[in-house]
């Protein structure tokens, strides 16, 4: 007698009644899954992004929009800082390295970042071709930005103002790739990143006759006399496109210029305490802790994650008080059919095995379809708001967590089963079948 197919023909003998409990438990299930697989990768991903970043310093306004727009690139900017009190925080004893970030512009929705070459070693890249702009108007594509924008080595591009899409082209300069990077998993996937340089050339209002203006300083290179060199630089200086930006640190220039905020690496432990309470304080910029912030925003979107759970798991009790009531029902109606079960051999604990087959059967389609449903939905999230913070999650990653979910469907269905289990094992052959 094989009792797990006499279980599924019971099942399948009440397709309605089988299809709204099963689906019943999915939906729980799905929002514990989707929930998992967020709340997981958001997280994980949001720490990766922040690591070795120990200070955030950009214009006065909230501190979290300063992280969520120069460590995640998901916000707008608070504002512009002066270049020459960046360069004066760059040279504090407490700091061991400072990135400047330039920002203000987007590419279908990527977001045209100007920094330096340590922005690179920060996040510890690798190319998949090219190399990183050396050039005013070179630029260097995130993985992701790369295949969404179909663009490749030596392909031009006009940037548009502003941070989303739907401003005015800056049509007076394209810019051109000269390297593309492999996939990293990190925020840096998302960028296009050129140099500090070519921000500031974009949004001069002059256009050309403000970027002929530009003086930058040039090193003497070996075997080169001072009049040739003063020469040649005074050719490149009418010509600033012509000229290397800055690899390492800030950009030479004789113009006051401003940058959109800094990244801060401390030299030493003493520096979280000062540094922070220095800059708030005495300057007109202000400092954000990624670590503090980000923590402050976790502890936030604990109480609407903690919400959704418990409706979670609320479905899942009614879904298993539904099979509970479904097998109860079912096997009131099936006495006559276990009394005859008995007759022809089988036991007291094989009926027992079949409800129990019943109810487990049933939370083992709901389980499966909850999980299912919850990575699909999440990969048609994930497919809409392409460019969002959602854009972070990967839908199709299975967590270990997931085996608890089947595990606790598997318990839903075994709770609901202990009632008729114990029914059909008192079940009586001579009343039931001596009943007219």
């Amino acid at each position: 007698m094989n009792l797990l197919t006499l279980s599924w023909k019971y099942l399948s003998f009440r397709p309605l009644s089988t299809g709204l409990n099963a689906i019943l438990l999915a939906f729980g299930l799905a929002i514990i899954t989707v929930l998992l697989l967020v709340q997981h990768q958001f997280e994980q991903k949001m720490t990766r992004d922040a690591a070795g970043i120990d200070l955030v310093v950009g214009a006065k306004g909230s501190p979290l929009q300063l992280i969520l727009a120069s460590v995640y690139h998901i916000d707008f900017p608070t504002g512009n800082i002066k270049m020459e009190e960046a360069q004066r925080i760059s040279r504090n004893r407490l700091v061991k390295q400072v990135i400047p970030l330039a920002m203000g512009d987007n590419m279908q929705g990527f977001r045209i970042v100007g920094t330096n070459h340590d922005y690179l070693s920060l996040y510890e890249v690798s190319f998949a071709a090219g190399k990183a702009w050396e050039f005013p108007f070179e630029v260097t594509l995130g993985a992701t930005a790369a295949q969404a924008l179909g663009l490749k080595l030596g392909d031009s591009f006009i940037g548009s103002h502003g941070i989303s899409v739907g401003s005015h082209d800056h049509d007076q300069q394209q810019f051109k790739v000269t390297g593309i990077l492999a996939p990293t998993g990190k925020v840096v996937d998302r960028l296009v990143l050129t140099s500090i340089e070519s921000v500031w050339y974009t949004h001069d209002e002059q256009g050309e006759e403000s970027i002929a203006t530009e003086e930058v300083e040039l090193p003497l290179e070996e075997g080169t006399s001072l009049e040739e060199e003063a020469h040649d630089a005074h050719a490149e200086a009418m010509d600033p496109l012509k000229v290397p930006v800055a690899a390492q640190g800030f950009p030479s220039t004789n113009q006051e210029r401003e940058v959109t905020s800094l990244l801060v690496r401390y030299r030493n432990p003493m520096a979280a305490i000062q540094l922070p309470r220095m800059i708030n304080s005495a300057t007109s910029m202000q400092a954000a802790s990624p670590a503090f912030e980000m923590s402050r925003l976790f502890e936030l979107l604990g109480v609407g994650i903690s919400l959704l759970q418990g409706l979670a798991i609320a479905l899942v009790v009614i879904a298993g008080l539904s099979i509970f009531i479904a097998l109860y029902n079912s096997l009131k109606e099936r006495k006559y059919d276990l009394a005859i079960l008995r007759t022809l051999g089988a036991s007291r604990l094989q009926l027992v095995t079949l409800v129990f087959l019943e109810g487990i059967s049933l939370t083992t389609l709901g389980a499966l379809l909850g999980i299912a449903l919850g990575h699909g939905f999440l990969a048609i999230i994930v497919e809409l708001t392409a460019q969002e913070v959602v854009s972070m999650v990967d839908p199709w990653i299975f967590l270990p967590e997931e085996g608890l979910i089947f595990g606790y469907a598997l318990a839903v269905g075994m709770l609901a089963s202990l009632i008729p289990a114990w029914s059909a094992y008192q079940t009586s052959i001579a009343k039931q079948l001596t009943k007219t």
